[in-house]
């Protein structure tokens, strides 16, 4: 997982600042996802926390078509409305969501300072 240091999103649209912040690249990927799947402007990218996976909790990453500002954390970032519901925000808090496109392998990395264990793959952590 990528450790580099990760500029802050662009812009908020509420008063909170971000829970977990998403590289360019992986906005540039997620908006080609968008088109391609032709889905509206309303769109918002949902981020959470869902139990399972080989490490105790997986992350939860997808598109929805509305959000409620009373019960997520809401920002917009390089132009990407995302979503962090507020129980998934206490175990994200300070995530950096890169996008890695190489031979061996290709998706979205999370570099999660919560996270004391990660599986290999990188899609389920402990806390």
């Amino acid at each position: 997982m990528s450790t580099a240091t990760m500029s802050p999103p662009a812009s908020s649209s509420s008063s909170v600042a971000s829970v977990v912040v998403i590289t360019e690249k992986a906005v540039g990927e997620m908006n080609r996802v968008l088109t391609e799947k032709k889905l509206p402007e309303s769109t918002v990218l949902r981020i959470g926390v869902a139990g399972g996976g080989c490490s105790g909790f997986s992350y939860s990453l997808g598109f929805d078509d509305k959000c409620d500002e009373m019960n997520d954390v809401v920002t917009l970032q390089h132009g990407l409305r995302v979503a962090v519901d507020r129980k998934s925000a206490m175990f994200l808090e300070g995530t950096v969501i890169d996008f890695y496109d190489g031979i061996e392998r290709r998706g979205f990395t999370f570099d999660n300072p919560n996270a004391k264990k990660s599986c290999g793959c990188g899609s389920s952590f402990s806390v």
